[in-house]
């Protein structure tokens, strides 16, 4: 069984008052140690019926107001945050022995904030953004590999095609974020900020 003691104790006095700011810190150790993937997490949503799913997704935009992400809007996971507009994230960086968990309600970014987005993109990335029916059934990936290379003929020449009704991006309002740190004998290190009435955050302690 692992004994997790990579870190010093994770201490109220140690952590900055400002969860997004934490985050920042936290994220910025995880790339210097070289994860592959620092910034996949894990989405879970609820659909219409109230049955859970989750997915990794890739985390593109972060700022006081939250954590972005970008998806086609006829995805599994768009139909689901139109029916309950909540989530909850999950970064896991092993090298590190740490891990966030964020959950709040969920907002789709404006058109333009989108499109700025996606003509930031590589032209490839762009093309499969459009070619792609993401989550619907296809009979073979050959289907959509003539799809995609007619596409990119067919572009190779002038701009991607933007649609903000069929692709963009999410923000996650955090309500609460929790720093998750290993230590040994299982008596693991859980900071939980909560957002107060007064707009503020609380500082939490909680059990392993």
């Amino acid at each position: 069984m692992p004994q997790y003691t990579r870190n010093p104790p994770l201490l109220e006095s140690a952590v900055d008052q400002d969860p997004i700011i934490q985050f920042r810190q936290w994220l910025d150790d995880a790339i210097k140690v070289g994860m592959i993937e620092p910034i996949a997490m894990t989405l879970a949503t609820v659909d219409a019926d109230g049955r859970p799913s989750a997915r990794v997704v890739l985390l593109k935009g972060l700022d006081a107001d939250g954590f972005a992400f970008y998806t086609n809007y006829q995805s599994r996971k768009a139909r689901a945050l139109a029916a309950h507009p909540f989530a909850a994230a999950t970064f896991w960086w092993d090298r590190l022995e740490r891990s966030v968990r964020i959950e709040g309600t969920v907002e789709k970014l404006t058109a333009a904030e989108s499109e700025a987005y996606f003509r930031s993109r590589p032209q490839g990335s762009q093309v499969g953004a459009i070619t792609s029916r993401q989550s619907q059934v296809i009979a073979s990936r050959a289907e959509l590999d003539a799809r995609l290379a007619d596409n990119l003929a067919r572009y190779a020449t002038e701009p991607v095609p933007f649609d903000a009704s069929q692709w963009g991006g999410y923000r996650l309002r955090p309500e609460v974020i929790e720093f998750w740190q290993g230590r040994d004998n299982r008596s693991h290190d859980r900071l939980r900020y909560r957002r107060s009435n007064a707009g503020g955050w609380v500082i939490e302690r909680l059990e392993p």
